[in-house]
């Protein structure tokens, strides 16, 4: 298990950076743009000549390098928050992303698993056929389209939220865990929650459905054991092994956020700031949120991967 963990995590750095040198060739070759403002003109140019921009692009490389790791400086922003730190603006942005993806978890979670749960139980009757035929329909509509029906329907129709969405700790009175903040994140909530549901939905009955057709499912059961019984003590136990490593995905992937819908609800996190990085040619912060994205993806999947061997101590990693 620890030569397979270390060989992964090799791997994995091995990957991360490929992935940050070919972004960071890619985006210092694109053209800079210098400030209007006169005044900053020459601080904006000692800052270029301290980040090496006017040297070749592999001295570059290596300057940003160095900064990274031994001064944790990630560069500056130059269009989006003039003369701030990259790290510092992405930052500010991490906590929002961060409470809306984990309510939206919260919510979906136990949603999910208990309908695919009832759907497993109730296998090829009617209310089986209900939840897969509602299961297929949320699974194959993009969470954008989400985003627009329940903005349609509790905002313009019902008039059920606020017509100002505060996302402003100042609006919200300071905090992001007060009720109007909360008020104002349920429409993002939702239009997120609805694949999750579906997904979850899926995967679980799918897993449970196999699992009660076992043959130790029947030999429960002529020991004296009911279904419910059966079915909680041994089928739900072994159905979860490959569960949890989806919910644990689930989970870290909640930093990365959904770009597309903190774009439509103007949701101030991580991947409104990437689309926003692209559209301004901001690239130190862009290559920070290439960064972050990067390891977030590769650190999920190592984690799930390594996740079912503690899960399930007869799965050994690693073995042929």
């Amino acid at each position: 298990m620890l030569k397979y963990v270390l060989k992964r995590l090799l791997l994995m750095l091995f990957t991360f950076f490929v992935i940050i040198t070919i972004c960071f060739f890619m985006i210092r070759l694109l053209p800079r743009e210098m400030p209007q403002d006169k005044n900053l003109q020459a601080v904006i140019q000692a800052r270029w000549d301290a980040l090496g921009y006017n040297q070749p692009i592999i001295v570059q490389y290596g300057i940003y390098l160095r900064d990274i790791f031994t001064r944790f400086d990630f560069g500056t922003s130059w269009k989006i928050s003039l003369m701030k730190p990259a790290a510092e603006v992405m930052g500010e942005r991490i906590l929002p992303t961060v409470i809306v993806n984990l309510y939206s978890l919260i919510f979906s979670i136990p949603l999910g698993i208990g309908l695919g749960i009832y759907a497993a139980i109730k296998k090829n009757k009617w209310q089986d056929h209900v939840i897969s035929t509602i299961v297929i329909l949320f699974v194959s509509v993009p969470s954008y389209v989400y985003a627009f029906l329940v903005q349609y329907i509790f905002y313009f129709k019902l008039r059920w939220v606020p017509t100002n969405v505060m996302y402003s700790l100042a609006d919200a009175g300071g905090s992001y865990f007060t009720g109007k903040m909360f008020v104002s994140m349920i429409l993002p909530i939702l239009a997120l929650s609805f694949g999750e549901i579906a997904g979850l939905c899926r995967f679980t009955r799918a897993e449970l459905t196999e699992t009660l057709t076992q043959d130790y499912m029947l030999l429960a059961r002529t020991k004296g054991l009911t279904k419910s019984q059966a079915t909680t003590r041994h089928a739900l136990k072994n159905a979860m092994v490959p569960i949890l490593p989806m919910i644990i995905s689930s989970f870290i992937g909640i930093l990365g956020g959904s770009m597309i819908i903190e774009q439509i609800f103007s949701i101030p996190g991580v991947g409104s700031l990437y689309i926003m990085s692209i559209n301004q040619l901001d690239y130190d912060i862009f290559m920070l949120d290439s960064i972050f994205y990067t390891l977030i993806g590769l650190t999920a999947g190592i984690v799930v991967d390594i996740s079912y061997g503690f899960i399930d101590p007869r799965i050994k990693m690693g073995q042929k």
